[in-house]
């Protein structure tokens, strides 16, 4: 995976995804505020459910191509895990060819569609009590359509290198959630335990 294009493609998805996750602040303030002034001082806002939807839309749709890039989309991995590599790669790159890339193909291509028609009408928001404008928020539908097939392009490379190597690619190091890096912390223990390396912990965590 030395290609500087896909190495360049992983990156995009990478940065888009971190740009867009300083929505999760913007999103808890909106939040925060409304509820203060709604229910102690008996003063709602206008314009709080409109920011929060908003954002909580340009999140979804941005992080999608860095979810996709990290391994996050959902899966039965119960089964998937015990497979050897090379079927996981086949059935990875099946499913990418007949499924994936043609949905993030037809989500780019309408998304285009619905942007530009709402561009055209400057469209408002009819849920929104001061109507503001939605326009400037569609264009992001088409952006996350384009993304996701990039990074689809960046996944079938990977499954491909992998049915031809029989081991997976290893993806950038990013940041794990808490469970996640103890779990691997854990079985390093583990592994350096049974080679003699480090003493093997007693049940008494001792």
């Amino acid at each position: 995976m030395d290609s500087p294009v896909l190495l360049f493609i992983n990156t995009l998805s990478t940065w888009v995804g971190k740009a867009f996750a300083w929505c999760i602040i913007i999103l808890t303030f909106g939040v925060s505020y409304e509820v203060f002034v709604r229910y102690v001082l008996g003063a709602p806002t206008t314009w709080s459910y409109d920011i929060m939807y908003m954002m909580y839309g340009a999140l979804f749709l941005m992080a999608g191509p860095y979810t996709v890039s990290r391994n996050g989309m959902v899966r039965g991995d119960f089964i998937y895990r015990y497979w050897p590599v090379r079927v996981q790669a086949g059935l990875d790159l099946v499913l990418f060819l007949t499924f994936y890339m043609p949905g993030v193909a037809a989500l780019a291509y309408a998304g285009y569609t619905f942007a530009a028609q709402s561009f055209r009408y400057k469209e408002t928001s009819i849920f929104s009590p001061i109507a503001i404008p939605i326009y400037p928020m569609k264009i992001l539908i088409p952006i996350a359509g384009v993304l996701l097939f990039l990074q689809g392009i960046y996944e079938i490379a990977r499954c491909i290198q992998c049915l031809r190597t029989g081991e997976w690619p290893m993806r950038p190091h990013d940041v794990e959630e808490m469970e996640t890096a103890i779990l691997h912390d854990e079985e390093a223990r583990a592994r350096l335990a049974a080679e003699g390396i480090i003493p093997e912990a007693r049940e008494d965590g001792k």
